[in-house]
């Protein structure tokens, strides 16, 4: 084993069913390191499966941390997942190890190297009165409503229910419009990177690589997964609720939608949500190193000073 690179932080990303996960343990094996979870999804503990959350074996050769920490019921934010990371990082470098991020958010990984805006906790019973106003008037006026404190908020697409009322939280947890919060600078988690990955297969092998994960998912038991995840009666708006791969199965399962055209579904907006992820590094990490396959990336980070 190389010697671990005591205090150094690694960069892993790329989109989903690239190889990440491997590319990070093979890593983490190698360096004695340690990995944090850098997708919005895996965090779910309710999305053990049909997040691709690394499996039981993987989570034991390996620490890992930040992966099914918080409860399907809880609208968990980047600024969030933000101060967690910190933390996080903060306790593998006190013990001299090496901190390996992995995921294919974009937001995280601008959080950890440009920092995100403060923004106020907001109150659960703000947030129930938000989405009750939101029902109550309805789209066209209560984004009206928004508009009217925070100009700003035109940019947002006029049917984008989370982020109307992400806006109209704000203001009234906080007392000022969200345009204010984001527009201030942000901190960055990591103070310096050493080593910063996007794993970009070609695309033809990438999406013949989701739709075989797809049915794996299926085979372990995604469909039971996400019929426990439905019996929970959620806010559909919940990031939990919107996840590619189960809202198509929670579709068939309230029979709006035969099993073979929801896993279809369910595919096809898999390779959208891939392109749109590869879309996001291409423009937003010019200067990471790119490989092809996860194995590429493992020689990259082995060979990296």
């Amino acid at each position: 084993m190389p010697s671990a690179p005591s205090g150094k932080t690694i960069l892993i990303a790329g989109p989903t069913a690239s190889g990440k996960s491997a590319a990070a343990l093979a890593i983490a094996e190698k360096f004695g390191g340690e990995i944090v979870n850098a997708d919005a999804l895996q965090v779910y503990n309710d999305l053990r499966i049909l997040s691709a959350r690394p499996p039981a074996e993987d989570l034991s050769s390996a620490v890992h941390h930040l992966y099914g920490h918080v409860d399907g019921a809880v609208r968990y934010s980047a600024g969030e997942w933000s101060r967690d990371a910190a933390a996080a990082l903060a306790d593998i470098h006190a013990r001299g190890r090496c901190a390996l991020f992995v995921g294919g958010t974009g937001l995280y990984f601008r959080a950890l190297e440009q920092g995100l805006a403060e923004t106020p906790t907001v109150p659960d019973e703000v947030r129930r009165e938000a989405a009750k106003r939101y029902d109550e008037i309805g789209a066209e006026a209560f984004r009206l409503e928004v508009l009217a404190f925070d100009p700003a908020m035109a940019r947002l697409d006029p049917s984008d229910r989370q982020r109307h009322i992400r806006a109209w939280e704000v203001f009234h947890a906080g007392g000022a419009p969200l345009s204010d919060f984001q527009n201030a600078p942000g901190r960055p988690v990591v103070d310096k990177t050493d080593i910063r990955i996007v794993i970009d297969p070609p695309r033809e092998r990438l999406y013949a690589a989701i739709e075989t994960r797809y049915d794996g998912m299926i085979a372990a038991g995604a469909i039971d997964e996400a019929r426990a995840l439905a019996a929970r009666g959620l806010d559909p708006e919940l990031p939990v609720m919107k996840a590619v791969g189960a809202v198509e199965l929670i579709a068939h399962l309230a029979g709006q939608i035969g099993l073979d055209a929801a896993i279809d579904l369910a595919k096809r907006n898999s390779r959208r949500f891939a392109k749109r992820q590869l879309t996001w590094f291409r423009r937003q990490t010019p200067d990471w190193m790119r490989a092809a396959t996860p194995e590429d990336a493992v020689r990259m980070a082995l060979a990296h000073p």
